[in-house]
């Protein structure tokens, strides 16, 4: 397996975990100010669900990576 290939894999289970992580804790502003949209969160916490999402995402990749190498599932043709 190439370096790109671990990369995408990695990006691809980074940006499903944050799409999951996005909602939680989400509070909507309760008095917002004109041209404010009600649905928008009062504090999204960016920062903290992206290391949050990184942290998961780095479980997640090893534990891909090891049925992967391993050949769990033999995802290699012609084996």
């Amino acid at each position: 397996m190439s370096w790109y290939t671990a990369f995408l894999v990695f990006a691809v289970i980074w940006w499903t975990v944050i799409f999951a992580i996005l909602p939680l804790g989400v509070r909507r502003i309760e008095n917002p100010v004109r041209g404010a949209d009600r649905g928008a969160p009062q504090r999204p916490d960016l920062k903290r669900k992206a290391l949050i999402t990184t942290a998961i995402t780095a479980v997640l990749w090893v534990l891909w990576y090891v049925v992967w190498v391993l050949d769990v599932f033999a995802l290699r043709a012609g084996g």
